[in-house]
Protein backbone atom coordinates (compact mmCIF):
# COMPACT_ATOMS: atom_id res chain seq x y z
CA UNK A 1 0.00 0.00 0.00
CA UNK A 2 3.01 2.14 0.18
CA UNK A 3 2.49 4.46 -3.09
CA UNK A 4 4.54 5.17 -5.59
CA UNK A 5 2.50 8.66 -6.20
CA UNK A 6 4.77 11.99 -5.80
CA UNK A 7 3.65 13.07 -2.73
CA UNK A 8 2.17 15.84 -3.93
CA UNK A 9 -0.64 13.52 -5.85
CA UNK A 10 -0.99 11.30 -2.90
CA UNK A 11 -3.90 12.87 -0.50
CA UNK A 12 -2.89 10.96 2.61
CA UNK A 13 -1.71 11.93 5.69
CA UNK A 14 2.22 12.36 5.70
CA UNK A 15 4.15 10.44 8.37
CA UNK A 16 7.90 11.21 9.04
CA UNK A 17 9.59 8.72 11.74
CA UNK A 18 12.09 9.51 13.66
CA UNK A 19 14.64 7.07 15.34
CA UNK A 20 17.55 7.20 17.36
CA UNK A 21 19.11 4.44 20.01
CA UNK A 22 19.58 5.49 23.65
CA UNK A 23 21.72 8.44 24.83
CA UNK A 24 22.88 11.25 22.70
CA UNK A 25 20.58 9.69 19.60
CA UNK A 26 17.34 9.58 21.67
CA UNK A 27 17.85 13.17 23.11
CA UNK A 28 18.31 13.89 19.46
CA UNK A 29 14.71 12.57 18.37
CA UNK A 30 13.41 14.74 20.86
CA UNK A 31 14.36 17.54 19.55
CA UNK A 32 13.93 17.15 16.15
CA UNK A 33 10.34 16.32 16.99
CA UNK A 34 10.11 19.73 18.89
CA UNK A 35 11.51 21.57 16.92
CA UNK A 36 9.13 20.09 13.54
CA UNK A 37 5.69 20.41 16.21
CA UNK A 38 6.72 24.33 17.28
CA UNK A 39 7.29 25.32 13.82
CA UNK A 40 3.51 23.91 12.34
CA UNK A 41 0.47 24.30 13.82
CA UNK A 42 -0.79 21.40 11.49
CA UNK A 43 1.97 19.16 13.27
CA UNK A 44 1.65 16.36 15.59
CA UNK A 45 4.33 14.44 17.39
CA UNK A 46 3.00 10.86 18.68
CA UNK A 47 5.68 9.41 21.33
CA UNK A 48 5.41 6.21 23.35
CA UNK A 49 8.03 5.67 26.36
CA UNK A 50 8.30 2.13 26.78
CA UNK A 51 10.57 2.40 29.87
CA UNK A 52 7.59 0.55 31.98
CA UNK A 53 6.88 -1.68 29.37
CA UNK A 54 7.75 -4.81 31.56
CA UNK A 55 5.45 -3.68 33.94
CA UNK A 56 2.82 -3.48 31.05
CA UNK A 57 2.27 0.05 31.57
CA UNK A 58 2.73 2.69 28.17
CA UNK A 59 2.82 6.43 28.66
CA UNK A 60 1.66 7.83 25.60
CA UNK A 61 2.02 11.42 24.40
CA UNK A 62 0.22 13.26 21.89
CA UNK A 63 1.37 17.13 20.80
CA UNK A 64 0.65 19.68 18.73
CA UNK A 65 2.59 23.56 18.90
CA UNK A 66 -0.56 24.68 21.35
CA UNK A 67 -1.15 21.61 23.42
CA UNK A 68 -0.36 18.29 24.98
CA UNK A 69 -2.25 15.07 26.30
CA UNK A 70 -0.67 12.38 28.33
CA UNK A 71 -2.37 8.91 28.95
CA UNK A 72 -1.18 5.69 30.43
CA UNK A 73 -2.05 2.90 28.76
CA UNK A 74 -2.18 -0.96 30.52
CA UNK A 75 -1.67 -3.46 28.41
CA UNK A 76 -2.32 -7.47 29.22
CA UNK A 77 0.13 -8.35 27.85
CA UNK A 78 3.32 -5.95 27.67
CA UNK A 79 5.25 -6.22 24.52
CA UNK A 80 6.05 -4.09 21.91
CA UNK A 81 4.15 -5.53 19.15
CA UNK A 82 1.54 -5.31 21.03
CA UNK A 83 1.65 -1.64 21.81
CA UNK A 84 2.20 -1.00 17.85
CA UNK A 85 -0.97 -3.50 17.15
CA UNK A 86 -3.52 -2.17 19.75
CA UNK A 87 -2.24 1.54 19.91
CA UNK A 88 -0.07 3.43 17.46
CA UNK A 89 -1.55 1.95 14.23
CA UNK A 90 -5.19 2.74 15.31
CA UNK A 91 -3.76 6.19 16.77
CA UNK A 92 -2.25 6.80 13.03
CA UNK A 93 -6.00 6.04 11.50
CA UNK A 94 -7.97 8.66 13.72
CA UNK A 95 -5.31 11.40 13.80
CA UNK A 96 -5.02 11.26 10.00
CA UNK A 97 -9.06 11.57 9.57
CA UNK A 98 -8.69 15.00 11.89
CA UNK A 99 -9.08 18.04 9.25
CA UNK A 100 -6.19 20.02 11.91
CA UNK A 101 -3.53 17.12 11.23
CA UNK A 102 -1.75 18.09 8.18
CA UNK A 103 1.67 16.20 9.08
CA UNK A 104 2.16 13.15 11.67
CA UNK A 105 5.65 12.80 13.00
CA UNK A 106 6.33 9.31 15.37
CA UNK A 107 9.24 9.92 17.89
CA UNK A 108 10.22 6.57 18.47
CA UNK A 109 11.00 4.94 21.39
CA UNK A 110 14.18 3.28 21.23
CA UNK A 111 12.93 -0.40 21.15
CA UNK A 112 10.82 0.92 18.09
CA UNK A 113 12.81 -0.37 14.91
CA UNK A 114 11.80 1.55 12.39
CA UNK A 115 11.34 -0.93 10.06
CA UNK A 116 9.25 -3.09 11.79
CA UNK A 117 7.08 0.23 12.24
CA UNK A 118 6.80 1.03 8.66
CA UNK A 119 5.90 -2.33 7.51
CA UNK A 120 2.99 -2.44 10.29
CA UNK A 121 1.82 0.88 9.03
CA UNK A 122 1.23 -1.12 5.11
CA UNK A 123 0.62 -4.75 5.95
CA UNK A 124 -1.15 -4.99 9.96
CA UNK A 125 -5.07 -4.58 9.09
CA UNK A 126 -6.58 -1.80 12.22
CA UNK A 127 -10.22 -2.98 12.57
CA UNK A 128 -13.40 -1.63 14.94
CA UNK A 129 -12.48 2.06 14.08
CA UNK A 130 -16.10 3.42 14.18
CA UNK A 131 -16.72 4.94 10.55
CA UNK A 132 -13.63 3.40 8.92
CA UNK A 133 -13.32 0.22 7.41
CA UNK A 134 -10.92 -2.43 8.64
CA UNK A 135 -7.38 -1.84 6.71
CA UNK A 136 -4.09 -1.28 7.45
CA UNK A 137 -2.90 2.42 8.42
CA UNK A 138 -1.63 2.59 4.81
CA UNK A 139 -4.97 3.49 3.65
CA UNK A 140 -4.65 6.66 5.30
CA UNK A 141 -1.01 7.91 5.49
CA UNK A 142 1.93 7.29 4.12
CA UNK A 143 5.45 7.18 5.39
CA UNK A 144 6.68 10.78 4.35
CA UNK A 145 10.83 10.32 5.69
CA UNK A 146 12.64 7.87 7.96
CA UNK A 147 15.28 9.98 9.68
CA UNK A 148 17.61 8.38 11.75
CA UNK A 149 19.61 10.40 14.90
CA UNK A 150 22.98 8.94 15.89
CA UNK A 151 25.57 9.64 18.14
CA UNK A 152 28.60 10.28 16.37
CA UNK A 153 30.91 9.20 18.50
CA UNK A 154 29.60 5.91 19.86
CA UNK A 155 27.58 4.24 16.61
CA UNK A 156 30.53 3.20 15.01
CA UNK A 157 31.64 1.38 17.91
CA UNK A 158 28.05 0.47 19.16
CA UNK A 159 27.85 -1.05 15.36
CA UNK A 160 30.50 -3.14 15.43
CA UNK A 161 30.33 -4.50 18.84
CA UNK A 162 28.95 -7.97 20.29
CA UNK A 163 26.47 -6.47 23.42
CA UNK A 164 22.99 -7.53 23.53
CA UNK A 165 20.37 -4.83 23.57
CA UNK A 166 19.25 -6.78 27.33
CA UNK A 167 23.16 -6.79 28.25
CA UNK A 168 22.92 -2.48 27.65
CA UNK A 169 19.59 -2.94 29.82
CA UNK A 170 17.74 -1.27 26.70
CA UNK A 171 15.34 -4.56 26.36
CA UNK A 172 13.79 -7.46 28.29
CA UNK A 173 15.75 -10.11 29.30
CA UNK A 174 14.55 -12.68 26.26
CA UNK A 175 15.09 -10.00 23.61
CA UNK A 176 18.36 -11.17 21.85
CA UNK A 177 18.73 -8.59 19.22
CA UNK A 178 22.45 -7.14 19.64
CA UNK A 179 23.38 -3.53 19.89
CA UNK A 180 24.94 -3.63 16.51
CA UNK A 181 21.66 -5.19 14.65
CA UNK A 182 19.61 -2.11 15.71
CA UNK A 183 22.46 0.34 15.38
CA UNK A 184 23.04 -0.32 12.01
CA UNK A 185 19.55 -1.28 10.90
CA UNK A 186 18.55 2.02 12.02
CA UNK A 187 20.78 3.87 10.05
CA UNK A 188 20.45 1.19 7.21
CA UNK A 189 16.63 2.25 7.13
CA UNK A 190 16.93 6.10 7.43
CA UNK A 191 16.19 8.33 4.35
CA UNK A 192 18.06 10.97 6.24
CA UNK A 193 20.89 10.88 8.94
CA UNK A 194 21.58 13.34 11.48
CA UNK A 195 24.88 12.82 13.35
CA UNK A 196 25.18 14.65 16.96
CA UNK A 197 27.86 15.60 18.65
CA UNK A 198 31.23 17.78 18.37
CA UNK A 199 33.98 16.49 17.15
CA UNK A 200 36.42 15.76 20.04
CA UNK A 201 40.25 17.34 19.52
CA UNK A 202 42.30 14.47 17.67
CA UNK A 203 39.28 12.89 16.32
CA UNK A 204 38.86 13.52 13.04
CA UNK A 205 39.88 10.80 11.46
CA UNK A 206 37.65 9.04 13.52
CA UNK A 207 34.55 11.43 12.18
CA UNK A 208 36.09 11.15 8.91
CA UNK A 209 35.98 7.26 9.04
CA UNK A 210 31.96 7.55 9.81
CA UNK A 211 31.11 9.65 7.19
CA UNK A 212 32.80 7.16 5.02
CA UNK A 213 30.63 4.42 6.44
CA UNK A 214 27.38 6.51 6.38
CA UNK A 215 28.53 7.11 2.33
CA UNK A 216 28.60 3.25 1.91
CA UNK A 217 25.63 2.04 4.11
CA UNK A 218 23.33 4.66 3.40
CA UNK A 219 24.29 6.31 -0.28
CA UNK A 220 20.99 8.57 -0.57
CA UNK A 221 20.95 9.94 2.20
CA UNK A 222 21.40 13.34 3.03
CA UNK A 223 23.34 13.61 6.56
CA UNK A 224 23.01 16.27 8.65
CA UNK A 225 25.44 17.60 11.51
CA UNK A 226 25.15 18.80 14.36
CA UNK A 227 27.02 19.77 17.20
CA UNK A 228 24.92 20.54 19.35
CA UNK A 229 21.43 18.63 19.96
CA UNK A 230 19.56 21.15 21.89
CA UNK A 231 20.45 23.57 19.00
CA UNK A 232 18.63 21.91 16.59
CA UNK A 233 16.25 24.50 14.36
CA UNK A 234 13.11 23.87 12.52
CA UNK A 235 14.64 25.26 9.24
CA UNK A 236 17.89 22.66 9.51
CA UNK A 237 15.97 19.61 9.73
CA UNK A 238 13.19 20.67 7.64
CA UNK A 239 16.26 21.70 4.89
CA UNK A 240 17.46 17.71 5.64
CA UNK A 241 13.89 16.59 4.75
CA UNK A 242 14.08 18.46 1.46
CA UNK A 243 17.41 17.41 0.29
CA UNK A 244 15.76 13.45 0.54
CA UNK A 245 16.01 12.66 -3.10
CA UNK A 246 12.59 11.77 -5.30
CA UNK A 247 13.26 8.10 -5.18
CA UNK A 248 14.45 7.33 -1.43
CA UNK A 249 12.70 4.22 -0.22
CA UNK A 250 10.11 6.30 2.40
CA UNK A 251 9.63 3.49 4.22
CA UNK A 252 9.53 0.90 1.75
CA UNK A 253 10.48 -2.77 3.25
CA UNK A 254 12.98 -4.43 0.43
CA UNK A 255 12.72 -8.17 0.32
CA UNK A 256 15.64 -10.33 0.06
CA UNK A 257 15.81 -10.46 -3.59
CA UNK A 258 15.60 -6.49 -4.38
CA UNK A 259 19.56 -4.98 -5.23
CA UNK A 260 22.23 -5.38 -2.23
CA UNK A 261 23.70 -2.29 -3.64
CA UNK A 262 21.29 0.18 -3.98
CA UNK A 263 21.79 4.19 -4.57
CA UNK A 264 25.26 4.61 -5.95
CA UNK A 265 28.11 3.85 -3.31
CA UNK A 266 31.71 4.66 -3.51
CA UNK A 267 33.68 1.37 -4.41
CA UNK A 268 36.70 3.18 -3.13
CA UNK A 269 38.52 2.86 -0.04
CA UNK A 270 38.37 6.15 1.88
CA UNK A 271 39.98 5.94 5.62
CA UNK A 272 40.13 2.25 5.78
CA UNK A 273 36.16 1.73 4.46
CA UNK A 274 35.81 -0.33 1.70
CA UNK A 275 32.34 -1.87 0.31
CA UNK A 276 33.28 -5.58 -0.86
CA UNK A 277 31.51 -6.97 -3.48
CA UNK A 278 31.83 -11.17 -3.41
CA UNK A 279 30.13 -13.24 -6.27
CA UNK A 280 30.38 -16.78 -7.37
CA UNK A 281 28.63 -18.84 -10.07
CA UNK A 282 29.15 -22.09 -7.51
CA UNK A 283 27.90 -22.95 -4.39
CA UNK A 284 29.26 -22.73 -0.52
CA UNK A 285 30.69 -26.34 1.40
CA UNK A 286 28.56 -25.44 4.24
CA UNK A 287 30.86 -26.63 6.84
CA UNK A 288 33.72 -24.32 5.21
CA UNK A 289 31.64 -21.95 4.93
CA UNK A 290 30.27 -21.66 8.92
CA UNK A 291 34.13 -21.87 9.35
CA UNK A 292 34.84 -19.12 6.89
CA UNK A 293 32.35 -16.28 8.16
CA UNK A 294 34.32 -15.91 11.19
CA UNK A 295 36.24 -13.22 9.25
CA UNK A 296 33.14 -11.29 9.35
CA UNK A 297 32.72 -10.64 12.58
CA UNK A 298 36.01 -8.17 13.07
CA UNK A 299 36.26 -4.99 11.45
CA UNK A 300 33.48 -5.46 9.74
CA UNK A 301 30.15 -3.39 10.06
CA UNK A 302 27.67 -5.39 8.30
CA UNK A 303 27.13 -7.85 5.33
CA UNK A 304 24.27 -8.97 3.46
CA UNK A 305 23.28 -11.28 0.52
CA UNK A 306 22.12 -14.54 -0.80
CA UNK A 307 24.04 -17.34 -1.06
CA UNK A 308 24.25 -21.12 -2.44
CA UNK A 309 24.80 -23.63 -0.24
CA UNK A 310 25.51 -27.06 -2.31
CA UNK A 311 23.60 -29.40 0.50
CA UNK A 312 20.41 -26.89 -0.34
CA UNK A 313 19.70 -26.65 -3.74
CA UNK A 314 16.33 -25.25 -4.14
CA UNK A 315 16.56 -22.88 -0.72
CA UNK A 316 18.03 -18.97 -1.31
CA UNK A 317 20.31 -18.51 1.85
CA UNK A 318 20.37 -14.94 3.21
CA UNK A 319 22.83 -13.91 5.26
CA UNK A 320 22.94 -11.03 7.35
CA UNK A 321 25.61 -9.59 9.91
CA UNK A 322 25.81 -6.53 11.90
CA UNK A 323 29.21 -6.24 14.49
CA UNK A 324 29.99 -9.37 16.16
CA UNK A 325 26.76 -11.55 15.23
CA UNK A 326 25.63 -13.15 12.35
CA UNK A 327 22.27 -14.57 10.86
CA UNK A 328 21.60 -16.89 8.32
CA UNK A 329 17.93 -17.68 7.57
CA UNK A 330 15.74 -18.82 4.49
CA UNK A 331 14.84 -16.18 1.87
CA UNK A 332 12.42 -18.70 -0.05
CA UNK A 333 12.96 -21.01 -3.23
CA UNK A 334 15.81 -20.26 -6.47
CA UNK A 335 13.52 -19.59 -9.66
CA UNK A 336 15.32 -22.95 -10.83
CA UNK A 337 13.33 -24.74 -8.66
CA UNK A 338 9.61 -23.87 -8.74
CA UNK A 339 6.95 -24.96 -10.05
CA UNK A 340 5.32 -23.65 -13.19
CA UNK A 341 2.36 -21.71 -10.60
CA UNK A 342 5.06 -20.45 -8.46
CA UNK A 343 6.96 -18.65 -11.00
CA UNK A 344 3.78 -17.05 -12.39
CA UNK A 345 3.54 -15.66 -8.88
CA UNK A 346 7.47 -14.56 -8.77
CA UNK A 347 8.19 -10.91 -8.75
CA UNK A 348 8.49 -9.62 -12.70
CA UNK A 349 11.89 -7.83 -11.86
CA UNK A 350 13.19 -10.46 -10.42
CA UNK A 351 12.65 -12.83 -13.13
CA UNK A 352 14.09 -10.55 -15.01
CA UNK A 353 17.16 -9.63 -13.69
CA UNK A 354 17.54 -13.63 -13.82
CA UNK A 355 17.82 -13.97 -17.38
CA UNK A 356 20.15 -12.37 -17.78
CA UNK A 357 22.49 -14.70 -15.56
CA UNK A 358 20.44 -17.92 -16.17
CA UNK A 359 23.06 -20.86 -16.66
CA UNK A 360 21.74 -23.76 -18.57
CA UNK A 361 22.65 -25.98 -15.49
CA UNK A 362 21.98 -24.39 -12.39
CA UNK A 363 19.52 -21.95 -13.67
CA UNK A 364 19.84 -18.57 -11.36
CA UNK A 365 21.25 -20.02 -8.41
CA UNK A 366 24.29 -18.02 -7.67
CA UNK A 367 25.79 -16.19 -4.23
CA UNK A 368 25.80 -12.48 -4.42
CA UNK A 369 27.42 -10.69 -1.10
CA UNK A 370 28.17 -7.40 -0.16
CA UNK A 371 30.50 -6.35 2.84
CA UNK A 372 31.13 -3.09 4.07
CA UNK A 373 34.60 -3.28 5.83
CA UNK A 374 35.80 -0.43 8.07
CA UNK A 375 39.11 -2.13 9.40
CA UNK A 376 39.44 -5.26 8.50
CA UNK A 377 41.65 -6.50 5.27
CA UNK A 378 39.35 -7.07 2.32
CA UNK A 379 42.01 -9.42 0.42
CA UNK A 380 41.86 -11.85 3.65
CA UNK A 381 37.79 -11.67 3.70
CA UNK A 382 37.77 -12.02 0.07
CA UNK A 383 40.23 -15.43 -0.07
CA UNK A 384 38.68 -16.89 3.15
CA UNK A 385 35.40 -16.91 1.06
CA UNK A 386 36.60 -18.19 -2.32
CA UNK A 387 38.23 -21.24 0.00
CA UNK A 388 34.51 -22.02 1.12
CA UNK A 389 33.40 -22.36 -2.33
CA UNK A 390 32.99 -25.86 -3.72
CA UNK A 391 36.20 -27.01 -5.68
CA UNK A 392 35.53 -28.71 -9.21
CA UNK A 393 35.36 -32.19 -8.38
CA UNK A 394 32.53 -31.25 -5.71
CA UNK A 395 31.03 -29.39 -8.20
CA UNK A 396 30.84 -32.16 -10.33
CA UNK A 397 29.29 -33.99 -7.27
CA UNK A 398 26.33 -31.27 -6.79
CA UNK A 399 25.72 -31.60 -10.51
CA UNK A 400 25.92 -35.47 -10.86
CA UNK A 401 25.17 -36.55 -7.57
CA UNK A 402 22.87 -34.25 -5.25
CA UNK A 403 21.53 -36.61 -3.13
CA UNK A 404 25.22 -37.82 -1.81
CA UNK A 405 25.94 -33.99 -1.46
CA UNK A 406 23.13 -33.55 0.99
CA UNK A 407 24.50 -36.21 3.13
CA UNK A 408 27.63 -33.57 3.57
CA UNK A 409 27.98 -31.86 6.89
CA UNK A 410 25.95 -28.90 6.71
CA UNK A 411 25.56 -26.51 10.31
CA UNK A 412 23.10 -24.31 8.23
CA UNK A 413 20.28 -27.01 8.50
CA UNK A 414 18.37 -25.09 11.10
CA UNK A 415 17.94 -21.38 11.77
CA UNK A 416 21.07 -20.66 12.48
CA UNK A 417 23.22 -17.41 14.52
CA UNK A 418 26.36 -16.88 15.25
CA UNK A 419 28.41 -16.75 17.58
CA UNK A 420 27.02 -20.26 18.09
CA UNK A 421 24.40 -20.79 20.37
CA UNK A 422 21.45 -21.55 22.04
CA UNK A 423 18.85 -18.91 20.31
CA UNK A 424 14.88 -18.71 19.89
CA UNK A 425 14.36 -16.76 16.89
CA UNK A 426 10.86 -16.43 18.92
CA UNK A 427 12.41 -13.65 21.17
CA UNK A 428 12.49 -11.49 18.94
CA UNK A 429 9.96 -8.71 20.47
CA UNK A 430 8.03 -7.74 17.21
CA UNK A 431 8.88 -10.51 14.93
CA UNK A 432 5.13 -10.54 13.70
CA UNK A 433 5.51 -7.11 12.80
CA UNK A 434 8.93 -7.05 11.51
CA UNK A 435 10.27 -7.82 7.84
CA UNK A 436 12.57 -10.71 8.40
CA UNK A 437 15.00 -10.79 5.35
CA UNK A 438 15.53 -14.50 6.39
CA UNK A 439 13.23 -16.93 7.83
CA UNK A 440 14.35 -19.65 10.23
CA UNK A 441 13.86 -22.50 8.74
Amino acid sequence: MLSVLPPEADRRTPVVVLAGFAGLAAVGVGQVADALCQDATGTVVVHHDLDQLREGIVHRTVRGATYETSDVLELAHGCVSCTLRMDLLPLLRTLAARDSVDRIVLALDPAFEAEAVCQAIDTVVVAGILGRVDAPAGRDVRVDAVLSCLDADRWLADATGEETMAERGLARADDERTVAQVAVGQVEFADGVIALGPVAPGAEADRGRLGAVLARLVPDAPVLWADDPYALTAFRVEALLARIPAHARRGRVFDAHAPLLRGQPPLTSDYGVTLLEFAASRPFHPARLHEALDVLFDGVVTARGRMWLATQPDEVAWLESAGGGLRVGSAGRWLAAMSEAELAQADPDRRAMAALRWDDQFGDRDISLVILVHDADPTEIRTALHWALVEDDELRLVERSPERVAQWEDPFGSWHADPCADTDSAALPIEDVKSPRGEAK
